[in-house]
């Protein structure tokens, strides 16, 4: 899907822009006033204890179609009905997520071969990783010619297109991770240093299959890709998850992977190319893709069981306005267990940052919101989404299948790892300036005397990783927020320190596990805030919408009409 293309409204003046803005602030002011005059309190015990049993060894790592899975979805559905949550999914708290399950079991390696009997051969998993979501016994390239795409982008409003004049039917693509923008940090080229969604992997595999590709294997760089190869080397071990779509063939690829820089620089010097230069000429407007005279060899056989998954929903009912909502989402999933542990290494992927955290939040909101006094005036939903690991499975099925229509949607806001570095004077705002709630997020932020920043690191395109992105996609303004990174004790970068040594050391690693010494008092403090938010909004009659220069602008104003 392109989201880029979405056709822009046509805009008021500015003067009456600023009219309008000034009246939604008002409103929001006055209604998130009323919301913080009786913000309850969020019991550090009670968030703890939920991190401590979700990323509990008992729980498997949390994988969808495991025991973990059915002992998380147990936990929540206590939960939410222990907080005062009603269900929210018809009369169950279970939305039912049909999706298949594919277990990869790719070549020891990848055989590569040129003119004059260069070969090249790549390893599994330590050059290069592969998978398909084709639900079949097996799948392969055999002497498939291989392509360079540079980005592999193709986005008409920025005037680019990699695959002009190249010929990627049946053959594999290598693609750069990131956009053009990121490489050049030119702020008038894509969108600067900040990741567009044509930057994101998911894009590009989706544009491969547009063009007729064979595959697609993206270049892996720490930087551009925002993680080590650690992660994507870990998660090609795991079963592959997919919604079941009848048409596979025509919307998945039939190999989809990464190739580490490394070896994506040996692969191109065998075809006689340097991979520095290239890289340079590819962040070049009026770059032409090439084909490299090589050709490519690589199986993966598919163990596949056609499974269902479910999310969580509860609700509070709105006291006048029950068929609007506001929406808290956050994803229950993790990576289950690896198969490769040696004998006495942890083998459990525990997730208690990723998302404990965010699920523990979303119990908690709930609890807060079942016994606030009069019950809000708009519906507030709780959402804990399945899949989120296996590219946002869960939240692109709810969006697709939603309770009440998304146009009915005033907004809401995803929790997906909710840092634990203590209090700060910020709180970060993934997709800095994308919607008009954070006019509410900023009025909630002064009472605590903090102030809304925008992601220290916007190239690694957050904003379009998490759960919130497919309601996003669907037009509801979304709000995603970290924690910020100016501690008052601690220093003004201490937030960047913190995230950097997590995601090296624990970020989808067997790591990432609780610890009494976490300090999640900044937790607490912006749980406050998400709560003054939603309430305030659920308060409101009004429509929070994106702002002028969104891409997601058009689609709400279409949805709303």
């Amino acid at each position: 899907m392109r989201i880029m293309t979405v056709p822009r409204p046509r805009l008021c003046s500015p003067q009456r822009q600023q009219q309008v803005q000034a009246l939604l602030a008002t409103a929001l002011l006055a209604a998130s006033t009323a919301a913080h005059a009786q913000a309850p309190a969020f019991p550090e015990a009670a968030y703890r204890k939920h991190i401590e049993v979700l990323s509990s060894d008992a729980f498997e790592g949390r994988a969808p179609g495991t025991a973990g899975e059915q002992k998380t979805l147990a936990y929540l559905e206590q939960q939410f009905r222990a907080a005062g949550l009603k269900p929210g999914a018809g009369d169950s708290y279970l939305q039912p997520v049909p999706v298949v399950e594919i277990m990869p079991h790719a070549d020891a390696a990848m055989r590569l071969a040129g003119a004059g009997g260069k070969s090249l051969e790549l390893r599994s998993p330590d050059d290069v990783v592969v998978w398909t979501k084709r639900p079949v016994p097996s799948t392969s390239i055999a002497n498939t010619e291989v392509v360079y795409a540079g980005y592999g982008i193709a986005a008409p409003e920025y005037g680019w297109d990699d695959y002009a004049g190249l010929d990627v039917r049946g053959k594999l693509v290598l693609a750069l991770v990131n956009d053009p923008g990121f490489a050049t940090q030119d702020p008038k080229l894509f969108n600067g240093n900040a990741m567009t969604y044509y930057g994101r992997w998911d894009y590009k595999f989706a544009e491969a299959v547009r063009r007729g590709a064979a595959g697609l294997l993206v270049i892996h760089e720490t930087k551009a890709a925002g993680y080590p190869w650690d992660v994507p080397r870990n998660s090609a071990t795991k079963p592959q998850f997919d919604l079941r779509i009848d048409d596979y063939e025509a919307r998945r690829l039939a190999l989809e992977g990464w190739i580490t820089e490394d070896a994506a620089s040996r692969v191109l010097s065998a075809a006689g190319m340097d991979f520095g230069a290239l890289k340079k000429a590819s962040s070049v407007r009026g770059f032409k893709g090439q084909a490299t005279g090589l050709t490519a060899s690589m199986a993966v056989r598919n163990d596949v069981r056609n499974t269902v998954s479910y999310n969580v929903v509860g609700k509070v009912p709105g006291s006048k306005r029950p068929d609007e909502a506001f929406v808290y989402t956050a994803h229950w999933d993790h990576l289950g267990k690896t198969a490769n542990a040696k004998p006495g290494e942890d083998a459990i992927f525990n997730g208690a940052q990723d998302n404990a955290t965010g699920v523990s939040a979303l119990i908690e909101l709930g609890r807060a919101f079942a016994a606030t006094k009069p019950a809000p005036e708009r519906s507030v939903m709780f959402v804990a989404v399945t899949a989120e690991e296996s590219g946002l499975l869960g939240s692109e099925y709810f969006a697709a299948h939603p309770p009440i229509p998304v146009a009915q949607m005033a907004g809401g806001l995803n929790m997906d790892n909710l840092y634990s570095v203590g209090k700060t004077r910020d709180i970060t705002v993934i997709g800095f300036g994308k919607s008009e709630l954070e006019d509410a997020l900023r009025t909630a932020a002064a009472r605590q005397g903090r102030v809304p920043v925008q992601e220290p690191s916007p190239e690694k395109g957050f904003y379009y990783r998490s759960d919130h992105f497919n309601l996003a996609k669907a037009g509801v303004p979304m709000l995603y927020t970290k924690a910020g990174i100016d501690s008052p004790t601690l220093g003004a970068d201490y937030g960047k320190k913190w995230l950097a040594e997590y995601t090296a050391k624990r970020y989808h690693q067997v790591s990432d596990e609780y610890s009494p010494d976490w300090d999640v008092s900044g937790t607490l403090q912006d749980l406050q805030l998400y709560y003054d938010v939603g309430l305030g909004i659920a308060n409101s009659s009004r429509w929070p919408n994106w702002r002028a220069d969104s891409e997601f602008r058009a689609i709400r104003d279409g949805s709303r009409k």
